[in-house]
């Protein structure tokens, strides 16, 4: 299957969704493991209902099940062994940008390494999979 550059961007896409939405989830979950109840089925619809209700969790939620769906839709005009790499690895890196920026620990020497090294693997599979008349220099 030949892949297109519409079909990476949209991947890139996907990852910036799920990426940048993940510290964002993460503060809005705060104060759910704080839910009592009863029973541990209560206690389990007591934390559904705590995070459905909350905004600060079903916003950055909501886009990150967009991203989602524009990923199931991706995989019709993209090959498997490249959709899951670029979207799942570049989901790290902008996990890692996110949570910087939003005050979580700042990245070292390393995590700054691993960052460019997954660009630089994602650029490499991209390339590969690349159709020849594709033009990246548009």
């Amino acid at each position: 299957m030949a892949v297109t550059l519409e079909s990476v961007i949209y991947l890139i896409i996907v990852a910036i969704f799920w990426g940048v939405t993940n510290p964002f989830i993460k503060k809005g979950a705060v104060g759910v493991e704080n839910v009592q109840a009863s029973t541990s089925s209560a206690r389990f619809f007591k934390q559904i209902f705590f995070l459905f209700t909350n905004l600060k969790y079903l916003v950055p939620f909501s886009i990150n099940q967009c991203g989602s769906l524009l990923y199931v839709a991706s995989l019709g005009s993209t090959d498997l062994s490249l959709a899951v790499p670029v979207a799942n690895s570049l989901t790290f890196a902008f996990t890692g940008l996110a949570g910087w920026f939003l005050g979580e620990e700042k990245p070292n020497k390393i995590t700054y390494m691993g960052i460019l090294m997954i660009l630089a693997g994602t650029a490499l599979c991209c390339l590969d999979k690349l159709s020849p008349d594709d033009e990246i220099t548009s």
